[in-house]
């Protein structure tokens, strides 16, 4: 199976998200019914700004961006006045977000590491929110990850994941393909988000207060346009039996086909103010090629 490490080292990953994304990693957000998906660095800025909306803290709160990537949404947060600690488990990323970090002055409101979210190395109550914004479905346990956001989020905490779920289940022959562009995007945690799941994890894990909103098709413009990106080195792609090689082409097709069967979601949900306590426990340490923890 593809790890994380493999699939942000790749090539069309390296170049495709710097010449199509600027470097971010997540989808942008348009006004429902909208076909023309530029500027695609408004749409980004959208995005965030439904997320920084969604946790409404307030200025001088403490966040946590689990998989913050080159630090581009950690950096939203920081210029409403947050303090972010942004970690990811890339090495590649924590350079580069460190970069824009600098770059964008706000070193003393941002602050990146390595480190991996289902195994956080911060004290239980630090934060008053922490988000992912479409990394969770690389997580190896996603469990786990929930487990560790709650410990470390203070009692009335929010925690918010922008994030992708499934009906593939009734659709046997797209499974299949489904599977296959999971295993090769690393996305273990997407297989196992039907309709319905991160909200079921949250509430099994103790958050209260869920609110789920289904923004699918306020992302339709930008996964039409990977589409049309796309559709035609795919079918060469495919003819060449070089699959694994191009994982964003294969995925920017076979998400746009089986659109109807997914959806992005922009979940809320909030540590009780006074809950049960999720104590820190030892996980297992799955090691990808180049040693590195695997989410």
């Amino acid at each position: 199976m593809t790890t994380v490490y493999d699939y942000y080292h790749q090539l069309e990953s390296r170049i495709g998200y710097r010449l199509i994304l600027g470097g971010t990693r997540h989808f942008g957000y348009y006004e429902v019914g909208s076909w023309w998906p530029f500027p695609i660095g408004k749409a980004l800025r959208a995005m965030e700004e439904e997320l920084y909306k969604m946790i409404d803290l307030k200025k001088g709160a403490t966040l946590l961006d689990g998989g913050a990537g080159t630090c581009d949404v950690a950096i939203y947060m920081a210029k409403k006045g947050l303090k972010v600690k942004a970690i990811d488990l890339l090495d590649m990323h924590v350079a580069w977000g460190k970069q824009n970090v600098k770059a964008q002055n706000v070193e003393g409101l941002v602050e990146v590491s390595t480190m991996n979210y289902q195994d956080l190395a911060f004290e239980d109550g630090f934060f008053d929110g922490a988000y992912t914004m479409e990394t969770l479905v690389h997580a190896d346990d996603p469990d786990q990850a929930m487990r560790e956001f709650y410990r470390v989020l203070k009692p009335g905490g929010v925690i918010a994941h922008f994030e992708y779920e499934h009906n593939m289940i009734n659709h046997p022959s797209a499974m299949s393909i489904f599977t296959r562009t999971n295993d090769y995007a690393a996305m273990p945690a997407f297989q196992q988000f039907s309709i319905g799941t991160i909200q079921q994890k949250l509430e099994k894990t103790g958050f209260r207060e869920v609110e789920v909103r289904d923004i699918s098709l306020n992302v339709v413009p930008m996964l039409r346009f990977f589409f049309i990106l796309a559709v035609i080195p795919y079918i060469f792609i495919r003819l060449l039996g070089l699959e694994g090689r191009f994982v964003n082409t294969m995925a920017a097709v076979e998400f746009y086909r089986f659109k109807e069967s997914m959806r992005f979601v922009a979940i809320k949900a909030r540590k009780p103010a006074q809950g049960h306590s999720v104590s820190k426990q030892p996980i297992s340490q799955s090691l990808d090629s180049a040693g590195t923890r695997r989410r």
